[in-house]
Parts: structure tokens; sequence; C-alpha cells
């Protein structure tokens, strides 16, 4: 059949709107259960976003605007505050400073301030034992020893006599309401005499009740040589 017999049989056959054409790949759609059948779309149509943030032309109103109460939008402002905060946090905790000799310096919390507790004083030596109560400026309150309670000579070495002033402190210290004043209190020791054992039996006891749980610090201080002049010559007896 030549060329000019088939345009002719072209032309007089009707046109198909491009509505109806659809390619090799696609199916052909299925009819409906009553017998209807579903237009496929357009190219246009099958091209436009459907998306509403792409497609302007879109109905938004659908879209429902929720208030600003809602429960996700509290959450939401929530959640961005903790954000904000956390952030803030890191940058003071990351932030330097440069120091005049070049070194780097983190930004530390500012320490709190350091109270100086009061102090209980009890110097033990061989022969007397001293008790010496301070104020957190170290300026004596109460200062005794056992010869001032009436001991002479070598009473005031003993056990017995290191008790009864420890003992004699504690009641005064009470009786002018100086427990009253003391918050933290450090112990320090020095000496080795019988006395050491004895004051602290009495703060163990039922004399320190009420400075027993102020206590915050025991220190010894006592003195220790290392090297300097010769001793003098140890003691014999007999």
């Amino acid at each position: 059949m030549s060329r000019t017999i088939s345009n002719r049989l072209l032309a007089q056959l009707p046109r198909a709107s491009a509505r109806g054409i659809r390619l090799f790949s696609q199916s052909a759609s299925r009819g409906a259960e009553d017998g209807s059948r579903t237009v496929p779309p357009t190219t246009e149509e099958a091209l436009m976003p459907r998306s509403p943030s792409l497609n302007p032309a879109a109905n938004t109103e659908s879209l429902q605007v929720q208030p600003a109460d809602s429960p996700p939008n509290r959450l939401a402002r929530h959640f961005g505050n903790f954000v904000s905060t956390t952030q803030r946090q890191r940058r003071n905790e990351l932030s330097t400073n440069f120091a005049s000799d070049g070194s780097v310096t983190y930004n530390q919390p500012t320490a709190e301030a350091v109270t100086e507790p009061h102090h209980f004083h009890i110097i033990a030596s061989r022969h007397n034992t001293h008790i010496t109560v301070t104020n957190p400026k170290r300026n004596p309150i109460i200062s005794l020893s056992c010869g001032n309670l009436g001991f002479r000579h070598s009473a005031r070495k003993h056990y017995d006599s290191a008790y009864q002033l420890a003992t004699f402190v504690m009641q005064r210290m009470q009786d002018r309401g100086i427990n009253s004043q003391i918050k933290e209190l450090e112990v320090v020791l020095r000496g080795f005499g019988a006395g050491r054992e004895a004051v602290t039996k009495a703060l163990l006891g039922l004399e320190g009740k009420n400075l027993r749980h102020k206590i915050v610090k025991v220190a010894d201080a006592t003195r220790l040589k290392f090297g300097g002049t010769r001793s003098p010559k140890p003691r014999r007896l007999g």
C-alpha cells in the first residue's frame, strides 16, 4: 500500500484526544464494580506538585492552625528554652581568658567564702597540761592549766588533773554561752603527755556532748626535731 493511501485512511479516522492516549508501559485502568471507569489524569495534572508547600495553588484552607496554648506548642517552647539555657551554660564554661603570661584560664565558678572555725588547743607536756580556746581571729577566749585548778608541782602532770581541767573548761564555756557562738571547732593537739589522752577522753565522753558534734578537724601540732643542735642528756634516775 502506497504512502498516499495510508495518509488518506489516517485522515478519515476520528482523532483521539491526548486524554485517552496512554503509554505502553502503563496498564489499562480496571473497571469499577458499577461499570464506571476512572479517567487517568492528564500529563499536566500528573506533573503538578501535590505537596502544599510546593504547590502554591493548593488549597491551604484544609491546614488547621493549632492554638498557641496547645500541648505540642508548649512542649516545643519548653524544649527550646532548655536548649538555649544549655548552650548558654556551655558557652560560659568553655569561655577562656588569657593571662599576662599567655596561659589560658577557664572561667570557673567562684568558691564560697571559707569560714574560719574556733580552735581548741591542747598542750600536753610531761609536767603540765594547758587548754586554750580561741576565736576565728586566733584571739584567746579561755586559757587555763592544771595549776589554775590548785594542782601543785608533780600533781599537775597526771591523768586525773588533766581530765578535771578539761571538764572545768567545758563547763565554763557552757556557762558563758561560748558554745552557742561556735559553729565549727578545730582541735589542735600538741605534745605526748598524759593530758593528751585525758582531754581526748573528756571530749568523747559526757562532758563534751555540746562540742563533739561541732568538731570538723583534728590536727597535731607537735614539734618534731630534725637535726639541729644536740639534745640535752636524758635524765637518769637511780
